[in-house]
């Protein structure tokens, strides 16, 4: 598994990036209301561009075929597995010969309700007894969705019991630059 990441969106030059695209994720790109938007997909699609090229040695830009749930795969390449993640600090993606799962959010204020409806007893336990409830919220979080985008299942509607304590992640806090990651293979 390679893990690529872009957390320097500030300069990130969309207008250069565009041509680089592939049609579908240029349109893709392009829905997106706010220039941050449009700026972090093409970061993250990018990412995976640079992850094919080095691992594959595939130059051209992938199109995708989406699962059930909206989960993507390279048309034609189904042994080549990816995930891609975005927030308003970063992009990042990973690359594998396996199913793999990203996440990545932005570290923001906590918010006790959200918690209490996607949290179990024992996670909120480590949330409380964090001294960071915020940063402690978003790497679960993003363990959470990252578990759910591995499987192709996408967010449920009870988030209580997406993890069973086995799993194992790579889980990044960026205190300075505002965001946090999981990857799970």
């Amino acid at each position: 598994m390679s893990l690529y990441l872009n957390d320097d969106i500030a300069h990130f030059d969309f207008a250069a990036a565009l041509p680089l695209l592939s049609e579908q994720r240029r349109e893709q790109a392009l829905k997106f209301k706010h220039e941050q938007g449009r700026k972090t997909c093409a970061a993250a699609y990018l990412l995976l561009c640079e992850g094919l090229r080095q691992e594959y040695g595939i130059a051209e830009p992938p199109v995708f075929s989406y699962g059930e749930h909206g989960k993507p795969s390279i048309v034609g390449r189904p042994d080549i597995h990816f995930n891609m993640s975005h927030c308003r600090e970063a992009a990042v993606c990973v690359v594998s010969n396996n199913p793999v799962g990203v996440d990545i959010e932005s570290i923001r204020k906590y918010n006790d309700s959200l918690a209490q409806y996607t949290m179990n007893s024992k996670e909120l336990q480590l949330i409380g007894r964090s001294p960071r409830p915020d940063v402690a919220f978003i790497r679960l979080w993003t363990m959470k969705e990252a578990k759910l985008k591995l499987t192709g299942r996408g967010i449920i509607d009870d988030m209580k019991r997406v993890l069973d304590g086995t799993e194992q992640f790579l889980t990044v806090v960026n205190e300075t630059k505002g965001y946090v990651y999981s990857v799970i293979q």
